[in-house]
């Protein structure tokens, strides 16, 4: 058998690079082969259409084995195992000690606690853990800033009473006061001074971590997945820098930072995103000459992203968060939260919260995401998009450090300026749906209603403090366009009509455009097989009550029947041409002035048709 393969694969010669782009360029006909093949993506770089060994071997990322520096291939050397974490409010500490231990029962094996901080107390976290072993789970706490030191005393009392063994304790307190400065522009850089007190409580509990870098809310605000990963390489940085300076050992220092951080739906990106995030961790923690190599591991608590959520088609979301938790599986992160589908727009339920769950047990149990170490590497796509990725996000640390470091940078804005910036683009191009969601501004569902549904937005500014600083607007990629489907829902429905008419193809292929396009907006929309002459078209346009008239037919039959067709409704109904012909300027001429296509800012044009139509 082996001599039959060798002789098989001796008849074959393995075509060159050259000779690969040789072809694709007949292929392509004449066509420019970087505008048609090369994906230019928003991280800052290009990404081919194939990759060969010969790319990969100039790579440094291959080098490494896993659990070995830089820790690109993972932290663990023989298996992939992940913490499934559910996070809980815990303003009444019966209830969520009811509701820990039931979900402990069903899957998780990793909690997180938000406690207000007037509700911290000696009481209060003994009945909030009563009955938990936290020996044996992970247990994450989070609570207002001001209260963190508080809290963490209080903790670590309770679980020297439990005779707990410090080395087998695994958790978090999330303590992060620069997150309040980034996004809610509050000057929180006196609380810094708190941060190695906390190391020094928690110093004998080597996996139990207390400062965080809370990037995730980045990732909620539209950042894009290389500027994610840059500033929180240098929001990590600061802390290092800050605890150093206090006189904490860089190992214990970096031995207490953890990484929050969101997970994207750019499916292989964001895999790549966890690889280069821990290659470069690394590389920053050995610059501070930490005594071993372990200190400079990167862990990560990923949470799938509420930015593309939607609250029509929520359902959609289940795949949204699924491909992205898969990624953040396949990637090796130490632990991992699915955001409910149903989030958006309340608290998420029971069964929301079930299916989040399940969602990991699936990857685990069904798919076995959890057995192999490292599943990508060695993949020519992979390994370029860690690389590449690492290259980008670099340059935005060496920025930050250049500006004088994350807190400097932050307190001047420029942080909340780039992901201000980004998000607002990104809106713009979900507007012209240059970018997709699905369900929402591209292939909505025709008979959805709200029913009552309102979108749940995060606050930015709960306390109605004035703020020092510039802060990051959160805001949903989908808002926008949820919030003008639920105005025209609640104000009038307008029917738009489908007068097809002429070419079979061309009609039914701009019939479907404009059914999508004009759903977004939540109008009803009456699609139709043909008519045979416009006044047809038009009269079963208005037996239908159509307040919107579409034709759909070809460019060239546009200068036969557009002018006909408006000239008949004689302004009875908005006209309204599918399509860009070249006869347009005519057409306006003649009085037509509503055109939909494909470079059409979409929501700007649902707008401005609910204004003439008086929604």
């Amino acid at each position: 058998m082996s001599n039959n393969k060798e002789k098989l694969f001796a008849e074959f010669q393995a075509p060159t690079t050259q000779e690969w782009l040789d072809k694709i360029q007949v292929d392509l006909k004449g066509a420019d082969f970087n505008k048609r093949l090369v994906w230019r993506t928003n991280e800052g770089f290009n990404v081919q259409p194939f990759y060969r060994r010969e790319d990969v071997l100039k790579l440094k990322t291959p080098e490494s084995l896993p659990g070995e520096y830089p820790f690109v291939r993972g932290n663990k050397k023989d298996n992939n195992v992940w913490y499934v974490r559910q996070n809980i409010m815990a303003d009444d500490a019966q209830a969520a000690n009811a509701k820990a231990l039931d979900i402990l029962n069903k899957g998780v094996d990793s909690l997180g606690f938000r406690i207000p901080g007037n509700k911290v107390s000696k009481e209060f976290i003994a009945t909030l853990l009563n009955n938990i072993e936290c020996e044996c789970i992970e247990v994450n706490f989070r609570t207002c800033q001001r209260y963190t030191l508080e809290l963490a005393e209080i903790l670590k009392a309770y679980f020297e009473s439990k005779g707990y063994d410090k080395e087998k304790l695994v958790g978090s307190i999330d303590f992060d006061p620069l997150e309040k400065i980034v996004m809610k522009g509050k000057d929180a850089a006196p609380m810094l001074s708190v941060a190695p007190q906390l190391v020094e409580v928690f110093k004998d509990y080597p996996q139990f971590r207390c400062v965080a870098v809370n990037s995730l809310a980045l990732n909620n605000a539209g950042a894009y997945i290389v500027q994610e990963l840059g500033y929180a390489l240098a929001w990590g940085n600061e802390y290092m820098q800050q605890l150093t300076d206090a006189g904490i050992d860089a190992d214990l220092a970096a031995k207490n930072i953890k990484f929050n951080m969101g997970i994207s739906e750019n499916y292989f990106m964001e895999l790549a995103k966890f690889r280069a995030a821990r290659m470069l961790w690394a590389q920053i923690v050995k610059q501070y000459e930490p005594k071993c190599d372990c200190a400079c591991q990167m862990i990560v608590n990923a949470t799938t992203s509420s930015y593309n959520q939607t609250l029509f088609d929520s359902y959609v979301n289940l795949l949204r968060s699924q491909t992205e938790a898969m990624s953040a599986a396949l990637a090796g992160i130490h632990s991992m939260v699915v955001t409910p589908f149903d989030t958006p727009y309340e608290q998420p339920n029971d069964f929301s919260e079930r299916i989040a769950r399940n969602q990991q047990l699936l990857l685990k149990e069904e798919s076995h995401f959890d057995k192999v170490v490292d599943p990508g590497a060695g993949s020519y796509y992979i390994e370029h998009l860690t690389d590449s990725l690492a290259v980008e996000a670099w340059k935005i640390f060496l920025q930050v450090e250049e500006d004088g470091g994350f807190l400097a940078a932050a307190k001047e804005g420029k942080v909340q300026d780039v992901i201000n910036s980004t998000n607002e683009k990104r809106h713009a191009d979900a507007a012209k749906r240059k970018e997709f969601l699905l369900g929402t501004n591209q292939f909505p569902n025709f008979t959805e209603k709200s029913e009552g549904k309102k979108p749940i937005e995060a606050c930015q500014n709960c306390c109605g403090e004035e703020s020092e600083f510039k802060a990051v607007k959160t805001t949903r990629l989908a808002a926008d366009f949820e919030d003008l489907r639920i105005h025209t829902e609640n104000t009038k429905v307008p029917v738009a009509f489908m007068l097809t008419i002429g070419n079979l193809a061309m009609r039914q292929a701009r019939a479907q455009f404009s059914c999508n396009f004009l759903a977004c907006a939540g109008y009803k929309v009456v699609d139709n097989l043909g008519f045979k002459t416009v006044e047809e078209g038009v009269d079963a346009a208005l037996e239908a009550g159509a307040d919107i008239v579409v034709i759909c037919s070809s460019d060239d039959e546009y200068a036969e029947y557009a002018i006909p067709a408006f000239q008949y409704l004689n302004g009875r109904a908005m006209f309204v041409v599918a399509g860009a012909p070249a006869c347009m300027d005519d057409l306006k001429a003649a009085g037509i002035e509503n055109f939909i296509h494909v470079r059409c800012n979409v929501l700007e044009t649902l707008k401005e048709y609910n204004a003439k139509l008086g929604i």
